[in-house]
Order: C-alpha cells, then structure tokens, then sequence
C-alpha cells in the first residue's frame, strides 16, 4: 500500500482511515495540552452552548415524569401514612380499632394490587411481539431466586395461619381466614411477576403504570410493618419472662397477650401451630422487602431513557474460594451452635443467663474482629486495582446502595445505646463489660464492610481507569508528517485518544502490548510488562492471584453476614436480655428503640449478604 499524499491507497477502506489521519493527527500535534485523562465532551452534545434545542427538548420531556412521579409518590406516603396509624391503634389498644379492621385494610389493599397486577400482565402478553426496553441491572437472577426462596415460606406460614384459623374458628373473625388466603394468592401471583417483569422499562400509560407499581410498593411495605409488629410483640413477651429471672423484675409490665378467648379444636396442633408460625415470620419479613425494593426499581424506570451501553452479565462460578468457604462454613456452623445454647440456657435461671450473655459478647466479638480485618485486606486490594469507576445513574445500584448505609444506621443506634448505658450505669454487672467491645466493634466492622461493597460494586469489570486507557495510544509527530503508533486491538484503547511526543507511555497491565517511547527519536517497540511504572507490586497482588483472593473474601463476608442474620432473626438479641439498658434509659423508651431498630438490623445483614454476592459474582 502507498503511503498517504504519494499515491491512491489501496482500498476505500484505506482511503478512509488515511483521510482519518489527515485530519485528526495535525490537531494532536498543534494542540498536545488537550490530552485529558477522561473522555472529551462531544461540540454538539446536548450539554454544549451550541446546541440549546437538545437541552431545552430534555426538560420539557422531563417534566411530566417528575410530575407523574410526584403524584404517584404522595399517594403512596399517604396510603402507607394511614397504614402504619392503624397499625400503632390496634398496637396500643386504641378503643374501636380492632385486629379485623386492620386485616380489613391490608386484604383490601392486596386485592387491588392483584387487580392492578392482572391487567398489567395480560396488557404484556396482548403486546408480546413489541420490543421492549430492559434494565440489565434490575432484577439479578439471584435475587428473584432468593425472592422465590421466602416466597414459598411465606406461603407455608400462610397455610400455618389458615390452620390455626380453623383452630380457633369458634372465636375468631372471618377476616382472619380470609386475611392469609388472600396474603398466600399474593405471594403467589407477585413472585410471578417479578420474574417475568422486574427489568421492564415502562414506556406507555405511564401515569397509570406509576400508581399501580407505587401502590404495590407501599403494600408491601405496610404488610412487613405487619409482620414486624406481630414477630416484635411475641419476642416481647419473652423479653419480660426472661427478665425476671435476671432480677429486673420491677421493670416488667403486663404481658400484651393476644390469644383467642376460646379453646382450640386440637389443643396439641394448635400450640405446634402458634410456635412454628414466629419461627418462620423472619423469612416473611425479608420476602416482603426484597419484594418492595424490586418493586421500587420498577417505579423508578418507568419512562426512563436507556443508553446504549449494556450492563454486563456477571456469572456464577464457584470456584477458587477454598479458602474462604473453609472459613465460613465453620463459623455458620458454630453461630448455630451458639444460638441454641443461647435460646436453651437465656431465662432458665440468672447464673445460666449470665454465662448465655458472655459467650454471645465473646464470640460475636471475636467474630466482628475477624469480619473487620477481612474487610480492610479486601479494601486495599480494592485500591489496587485499575479498573474505571462505573459512573453510569441506575436506580437499581443507588438504592442497594442507600439500603446498605440506612439500614446500617439502626445496629448503630443500637451499638450506641449500649455504650452510653455501659458508661453512665451505676452498678455494672461482670457480663456487660462484654458488651462494650462487642458494641464497638459492630459500628467499626459495618463501616469498613459498606466500604468495602460500595468500592467494588462501582468498579467496572473488565475495563481499565480512563488514565491507563488514555497513555496507550501515543501519536509520534515528526515535522508535518504524523505517523500512528496504536496499541493491539484487544488492549480496549479507545480512537481519538493521543498523546504528545515526548510523553513515555507505560506498558500496560496484566501483559498486554502497549508502546514505549525510546530514546526520544520518535520511534516506539512493543514492551510487554506487568506493572504500569518501575515500580512493581509483589507477584502475589498480581492478576488471576489478587482476584482470587478478592473472591475469597466476598465469600468468607457472605458466610459471616448469613451467620449473623441467624441469632436476631431467631430470637437470640442481648439488646433484650442484658436488662441495663432499661435501666438507664427506662424499660419503655428503651424497649421503644429496639423495636425501632431492630427491623433495619437485621434487614442489613441479609442485604449485606446479597451485595456481597453481587461482588463475588463481579469479581
């Protein structure tokens, strides 16, 4: 072939890239101070002066949206504002405000979402053919597998409740049979649209579509307050048994009993009954959130613009965590073990409740301790690395996200109510002191574990930082005559990049080819080296090794948060039995803050767990 400006080229394809040469490697030299690390902003991009109409057409577009999702959204605040007043009357006994009215509600609401629901699904199958627009991001296999998981053990509660229904039929209401037929179709019927629907972007009926998912939302919502409540009242109850035998028996109250004035028909299935129902209301509790935080994606992409980048699928692989399932598998095991010696020894008598309270504090020290240092090798690693921050707005990652430092916030408060208690209590009993380094510890592991997720969930797999991006293309100019020096195909250079002479481009990472600039004269050899500079990292931290043992610690984390979900989901919560809290604060505001903070406590481990898997999967 010929070079440019002596001869035709070879082809239109030639003629293409020579005139692409022409006009581009002149600008690169004449102007070599506008080389920039990140990519350019194109003249006639919406965001430019010169062209307004773009930006003024955007905002226009934009504002039905907002105002569509400013009415959706206060219908909803309100709805769930009225939901949770009916839910604190028939709490506190309020006079004319019974359990009946509040299943009256709540079976009201489902039945309109299931309406809502079934035109939505039939519309999509009448309109099948139609190319609709997805959210990658949204609605991750796993998560609709796990979805799936406490969906089918909210359904097994459901059939529980109709049992003890029949039970107690003499004395209960009708509502309280038809509350758990309705709560089971829903279940049913919801799980199935989420798995076909979940990454939908809605683009017709808009207005319509907004209301029916925000009302869905805040159904969900309102029936994880009701179960909330209910597993809240129960593990009450037991909260004051076991405080007589520690000798705060001039804090305990009333017990809040809500067992049927009647007889059961079968006394015996009916106690099996009622005990393995608060057994299963923690799965409940996480089906119903998961539900609305899927659901709520969904309200936030309707009438959304989808850009042309496609998210990435990240696969499941299990394998290359020996190590860290070696790790965890034993510490699930034993945080097993821990609970039911705590459950079987917590209230038997003060000595056995004693001893139940220091070996939780000891273990779930030594635990957090563990968890905390993993956190900071894996956030280091994090730091290492030279992969660019996904910047992309997806509703689907912001959410996670703000889920993962407000639901945090509520063992904080816990963690601090206990510190305050330890410090300002008069007389302190030798099993609290355990409590402080356990309390201490809870704060710091959760702020270095949220770092953690947040850094490796914003990296980009597979695609390097704008500055190493940037150096690997390198245009040489001699005089008038550019030459082009680009780097191999599959380094991911991006076209346009250059960079001025005199510039010494570092290789690139992981041995891909890249070009150095040697001796000054204009010429450049193909280099292949590990490290972006002279300075090295040890081999260890290099490539396939410092993924795997990223992927270690994602898996070890996981185990970590599923074994600390287990002892508060199942009744086993110091902040309850220790008894000095109530002390210092009083037994009300105390017993108050707990029932408060506790939900979001042990909603963050299981989401926790969910991210963290999210990161193994990315990694």
């Amino acid at each position: 072939m010929m070079p440019a400006g002596h001869g035709a080229p070879a082809s239109p394809r030639a003629a293409r890239s020579a005139l692409d040469r022409r006009s581009s490697a002149p600008a690169a030299c004449q102007q070599p101070q506008s080389l920039a690390l990140g990519p350019s902003e194109p003249s006639g991009s919406p965001g430019s002066p010169e062209s307004p109409g773009p930006r003024r057409g955007a905002v226009r577009a934009s504002v039905p949206q907002k105002l569509g999702e400013a009415l959706s959204s206060q219908y909803g605040l309100n709805m769930f504002v009225a939901g949770l007043l009916l839910l604190l009357a028939w709490a506190v006994h309020a006079s004319g405000v019974g359990k009946s009215d509040l299943l009256c509600f709540l079976t009201a609401l489902m039945l309109l979402q299931l309406l809502w629901v079934l035109w939505f699904v039939g519309r999509s199958a009448a309109h099948r053919r139609l190319i609709r627009p997805k959210d990658t991001h949204a609605g991750a296999r796993w998560l609709r597998g796990s979805i799936t998981l406490f969906a089918i053990i909210t359904v097994v509660l459901g059939c529980l409740k109709i049992g003890y229904f029949v039970g107690f039929s003499e004395c209960l209401s009708a509502t309280e049979g038809v509350f758990p037929v309705t709560h089971t179709v829903h279940t049913v019927v919801q799980v199935y649209f989420l798995w076909g629907h979940a990454k939908d972007i809605i683009q017709s009926f808009k207005t319509l579509e907004r209301f029916g998912v925000i009302h869905s939302v805040f159904t969900n919502l309102l029936l994880w307050a009701n179960s909330v409540l209910n597993e809240s009242k129960h593990q009450l109850n037991e909260h004051k048994e076991r405080l007589i035998t520690l000798g705060f028996g001039n804090i305990t109250i009333e017990l809040d009993d809500h067992t049927p004035p009647c007889n059961c028909s079968a006394p015996t299935l009916c106690s099996t009954i009622s005990h393995g129902i608060y057994y299963l209301y923690p799965f409940n509790i996480e089906y119903q959130i998961l539900a609305s935080t899927m659901l709520y994606v969904l309200w936030k992409n309707i009438g959304r613009r989808v850009d042309g980048q496609q998210h990435r699928k990240t696969r499941f692989r299990f394998r290359g965590v020996t190590a860290g399932s070696a790790l965890g598998l034993p510490v699930l095991a034993a945080t097993i073990g821990v609970v039911a010696v705590y459950l079987v020894q917590i209230g038997r008598s003060r000595t056995q409740s004693e001893s139940a309270l220091t070996m939780f504090y000891l273990y779930a020290t030594a635990l957090l301790a563990l968890m905390g240092a993993a956190g900071l090798v894996g956030l280091r690693l994090c730091r290492l690395e030279e992969q660019s921050l996904d910047e992309s707005k997806n509703p689907a990652r912001k959410l996670d996200l703000d889920l993962l430092v407000g639901t945090a916030s509520g063992s904080w408060l816990l963690s601090w109510g206990s510190i305050l208690a330890i410090l300002c209590a008069k007389a302190r009993p030798v099993y609290t002191w355990y409590n402080l380094p356990y309390s201490v510890l809870v704060i710091i592991e959760k702020y270095i574990q949220n770092l953690f997720i947040i850094e490796s969930v914003h990296r980009e797999p597979g695609k390097l930082s704008e500055g190493i991006r940037t150096l690997r293309v390198v245009t040489v100019c001699s005089g008038s005559d550019p030459a082009l020096a680009s780097s191999s195909p599959t380094s991911g250079a991006v076209a346009g990049d250059v960079a001025p002479q005199g510039i010494r481009a570092p290789p690139a990472v992981n041995g891909n080819l890249c070009l150095r600039d040697v001796g000054g004269g204009g010429e450049a050899e193909p280099s292949r080296e590990g490290a972006p500079g002279p300075a090295r990292r040890p081999r260890f931290l290099q490539g396939n090794a410092k993924r795997s043992i990223l992927r270690n610690i994602a898996a070890f984390l996981f185990l970590c948060n599923i074994s600390l979900w287990i002892p508060p989901a199942f009744g086993c919560r110091p902040e309850y039995d220790n008894g000095l809290e109530e002390i210092v604060f009083g037994f009300e505001p105390w017993i108050i803050v707990v029932n408060l903070a506790m939900p979001f406590s042990i909603f963050y481990r299981m989401h926790a767990a969910a991210s963290l898997f999210e990161v193994y999967c990315k990694i």
